[in-house]
C-alpha cells in the first residue's frame, strides 16, 4: 500500500509539474468556449517531462524519492549490468529497464537498512514476459546492488 501511496504522489507532483508549464499554452476556458466545447475537433495539447527545465525535472524526481536521470554513459553501463546478470532481465526494454532502476532505487531509499524487504520489493518490480513474478529473490538482490552501484549510489 506504502508503494502505491508513493507512486501516486509522485505521479501526482510530475503531472502538477507538467501541468504549470503547461498553463500559459491552454488558458482556462471562458464561458464562451464552454458553449462550443463539445463541437470543437482541436486536440489538447500533451505535454511531456522534457517541457521542464533540467532543475525542474531533478527537483521533481527528488521529491519523488528518485535518483537524478542518468547520463548515457551510466545508463548503459547500468544496462550491462543487468544483462549481465540475465539477458531476460531488460530483454530489449532499456527505457523500461532505467524506469524500474530509479523506481528500485525509490525502495532502497524508503526501506533503509532493510534488505529482506528491499530484496521483495525488487522481485515483485522486476518481471518479464518469461518471468511474469520476478526472477527470484537471488536475482533480485543482483539487480538492486545493480541499482544501488549505477543509479543511485548516494541513497
Amino acid at each position: 500500500m506504502r508503494t502505491k501511496t508513493i507512486s501516486l504522489t509522485a505521479t501526482a507532483i510530475l503531472t502538477l509539474a507538467l501541468t504549470a508549464c503547461g498553463a500559459a499554452d491552454n488558458p482556462p476556458a471562458t464561458p464562451s468556449d464552454k458553449q462550443g466545447a463539445e463541437a470543437s475537433t482541436a486536440k489538447p495539447t500533451a505535454l511531456s517531462p522534457t517541457a521542464l527545465s533540467p532543475d525542474a525535472l531533478a527537483s521533481a524526481r527528488a521529491a519523488a524519492g528518485l535518483p537524478p536521470k542518468p547520463d548515457a554513459a551510466t545508463a548503459a553501463a547500468f544496462i550491462a549490468a543487468l544483462d549481465a546478470i540475465d539477458k531476460d532481465i531488460v530483454h530489449g526494454k532499456e527505457e523500461k529497464a532505467l524506469s524500474r532502476g530509479a523506481d528500485t532505487c525509490s525502495t532502497y531509499k524508503r526501506y533503509p537498512g532493510d534488505e529482506a524487504k528491499q530484496v521483495d520489493q525488487t522481485n515483485k518490480r522486476w518481471s518479464s514476459p518469461t518471468h511474469p513474478d520476478g526472477h527470484g529473490l537471488a536475482t533480485a538482490k543482483k539487480i538492486l546492488a545493480a541499482s544501488h552501484k549505477h543509479l543511485c549510489p548516494d541513497f
